[in-house]
């Protein structure tokens, strides 16, 4: 509920000519605003009386005449000018309130989160262009949100955005966990380094993808997190993205000043608004412990309630599919390779010579399907069903799928038939090769056909450059169509797990049928050539923290040669840590996304995919730290039934655990699967033991994971 507190707002704000002040609710954060010179507004954050943000400016540009102002080298001058939204302002307004309420999400970490916030909103009044802005700050136990709010008004009621003004001076040159700004794409391995470093070392952190457009030496994506040589651990990041373009961060590493930087249009705007309006979100979690950034929820409290009234369709997911196979190479999305060129609805497949590697076909998904049904799985994904993979990629080609026509050897009925006498749900799959407006043209005909033949789950995918062409991936137009597939997958009471999209920003709150994203470098790079062995260790403090991400773990053949021999990559983790990931990297959709025979080679090891819960009552973060380490204990929803996971970086790690969250008197058997001395990612990597204790209340279990290895533990009560 929310409390206004005008009358007892010296409990947790000051206000003076100069500046106010606003606490949260356990004190200790701290958020001061304040006109400065030349009336631009300015704001700063203190942690326990460190300091987090250094004064940093507010507002926006607008497009148009500026009047030669040079913002960088910013001067007051005599009087706002029609592209200034970020100075010459007074403050017109003032309202404080408090918000305090327990909800509870469709599914997640936790059973409830509570949403406990100060808020201080502060509307500024430009006198001589007649326009008014509302900053909104939202001050809670873990960290500050604030957004741009635009009221309805005549003299802003359709504007264009030259750039958004945003700062976050820092007070120091931090250690930094971070990925290269790109207009395109986040699928890159993290890098660590000081922000004085990566101007230096970005041309490293660059690596070649499919589509990316990198802009300027300095800047990084968020969710970014740091780490103060004091030791506080900072996470910069934005909630709530509609309607709006997605947020970048340019750093000044002289000054160590990073500058909001949001992603243009085919023709270099960086929004189209119209009042009444907002900004997103934009974030500072704080603490002096990693677990309590890992734990945060305030991402999802600063986005809204469910707009979705009957939720019983939305269902956590674990699945198999017919994907690994390919991305290893050891089968094809395309049916032939009789062509070259397809024109659909043109172009005679019963005519043409199958290739004999075509993954999607009927006997082979029957197999998965026979796999899932055995083993306990929800549903089976199967790609490169439908016509047109001959040349899906990279001719700039609008027409490229129809989403509803199946290859010769695919057998849309019959496997729905079959999956259903099984008892197996089929998982759809959309390749829309980045062609947005062909895929909204078929989006309507693409879910009624999914619907009529029993899907209820779509992996969508938007690899390649965007069309309509010059368009990016994170503009406000493409980030608007991620919406509209969204809210129209939930007409059809669809879940939607989105590969290519724009990195999450707690909008599974609002749409809880977006049960995934990728927006990150996933599994499937480490057919690819490999991961870091520290990703998953930074993923949880990055990715992570805007929502659950499809990282599709469970490869237990690291030896990719051992599958496709023209491929000779290698998957730089051990059999340990990719079972833990099914615990330490959160999502409502898991899939085990290894060949069938694997797991029935090791199917000891593969008990524990089997068992893992995927919805969650209680989640407990009892160790974590950036690039080393994340240790996690969950409780599974409804059940007195919890699962550990723990993953390493290249250094290894040696947990020392102490199981305080059991419940007290009973005792419990807990089975462990764990690397083995002489594990290693390289060199031995399938080398694991499982054994069984006994546990209680306050056991505590000594437990070393190998260099990019790492534990699972599944506690059952006895």
């Amino acid at each position: 509920m929310r409390i206004n507190l005008f009358l007892f707002a010296c409990l947790f704000w000051f206000s003076s000519v100069h500046a106010q002040e606003l606490q949260s609710p356990n004190g200790q954060l701290k958020m001061t605003f304040k006109l400065a010179d030349g009336g631009i507004p300015t704001y700063k954050l203190d942690y326990k009386n460190q300091q987090v943000i250094k004064s940093s400016a507010l507002g926006l540009e607008l497009k148009g005449d500026n009047k030669g102002k040079d913002f960088a080298n910013y001067t007051a001058n005599d009087g706002a000018s029609s592209s200034s939204l970020f100075d010459h302002f007074t403050i017109s307004n003032t309202e404080t309130s408090t918000f305090d309420e327990t909800w509870k999400p469709v599914w997640g970490e936790v059973n409830q989160i509570r949403n406990h916030y100060n808020e201080l909103a502060v509307t500024l009044q430009q006198e001589q262009t007649n326009r008014q802005l509302t900053i909104r700050f939202r001050l809670f136990d873990d960290g500050l949100g604030f957004r741009y709010e635009f009221p309805a008004q005549r003299d802003l009621a359709y504007f264009v955005i030259k750039e958004e003004r945003t700062q976050f001076a820092m007070s120091g040159d931090h250690t930094a966990w971070w990925i290269p700004g790109d207009y395109d794409t986040q699928e890159y391995d993290y890098t660590e380094s000081k922000l004085s470093d990566i101007r230096e070392v970005m041309t490293k952190a660059v690596t070649a993808n499919i589509s990316q457009k990198s802009f300027s030496p300095t800047a990084v994506q968020t969710a970014l997190m740091m780490k103060t040589d004091e030791g506080l651990y900072i996470n910069l990041h934005e909630a709530a993205l509609i309607n709006y373009a997605c947020m970048h961060l340019d750093l000044d590493d002289k000054n160590f000043v990073f500058n909001s930087w949001l992603t243009p249009d085919a023709v270099g705007d960086k929004g189209h608004m119209q009042s009444p309006g907002k900004s997103p979100w934009r974030t500072i979690m704080v603490s002096d412990d990693a677990r309590e950034i890992l734990a945060s929820k305030m991402t999802l409290n600063l986005n809204d309630p469910s707009k979705i009234e009957d939720t019983s369709w939305i269902k956590p997911t674990k699945y198999v599919g017919v994907w690994w196979e390919m991305i290893t190479g050891k089968s094809t999305w395309a049916y032939t390779d009789a062509v070259s060129s397809v024109q659909l609805g043109q172009t005679d497949y019963t005519k043409l010579q199958p290739n004999g590697k075509h993954g999607a076909n009927t006997a082979n998904v029957k197999r998965y399907i026979d796999f899932a049904a055995k083993h306990g799985f929800d549903a089976v994904l199967v790609e490169g069903w439908n016509v047109g993979w001959e040349d899906w990629f990279g001719n700039s080609k609008d027409y490229v799928f129809d989403f509803v026509t199946p290859y010769p050897d695919f057998d849309v009925k019959g496997i729905q038939a079959y999956a259903k006498s099984k008892n197996v749900k089929m998982m759809m799959h959309h390749e829309t090769s980045s062609s947005v407006r062909n895929y909204e043209r078929h989006l309507d005909t693409a879910y009624r056909f999914m619907k009529e033949h029993g899907y209820d789950a779509v992996k969508s995918g938007y690899v390649g450059d965007i069309l309509p062409r010059g368009e990016n991936h994170y503009s406000q137009w493409i980030v608007n169509h991620f919406q509209y597939a969204l809210e129209k997958a939930a007409e059809y009471k669809i879940m939607l797990n989105a590969h290519e999209s724009v990195r999450p920003t707690g909008i599974t709150r609002t749409y809880p049928n977006l049960i995934g994203n990728e927006s990150a470098r996933g599994t499937e790079y480490q057919a690819f050539g490999g991961n870091k062995p520290n990703h998953v260790t930074v993923l949880p403090f990055t990715r992570l923290v805007g929502g659950p991400m499809d990282y599709t773990p469970g490869i237990f053949e690291m030896d990719v040669s051992k599958i496709n021999p023209e491929n000779t990559s290698h998957v730089n983790s051990t059999l340990a840590n990719q079972l833990a990931l099914y615990v330490t990297m959160y999502s409502p959709l898991q899939m085990a996304a290894d060949l069938p025979e694997h797991y029935e080679k090791f199917s000891d090891a593969f008990q524990f995919i089997k068992d893992v819960a995927i919805d969650w009552d209680e989640s407990h973060y009892l160790e974590a730290e950036p690039g080393a380490y994340v240790t996690v204990a969950r409780k599974a929803k409804g059940k007195n039934e919890w699962f550990i996971g723990s993953v390493a970086g290249e250094n290894g790690h040696t947990s020392e655990l102490k199981l305080d969250f059991l419940e007290k008197g009973k005792k419990y058997i807990a089975k462990i699967y764990a690397d083995l001395a002489d594990a290693h990612y390289k060199t031995n990597p399938q080398a694991y033991t499982i054994k069984e204790v006994e546990v209680k209340l306050n056991s505590k279990l000594k437990l070393k994971s190998a260099p990019a290895g790492g534990y699972a533990i599944q506690i059952r009560e006895k």
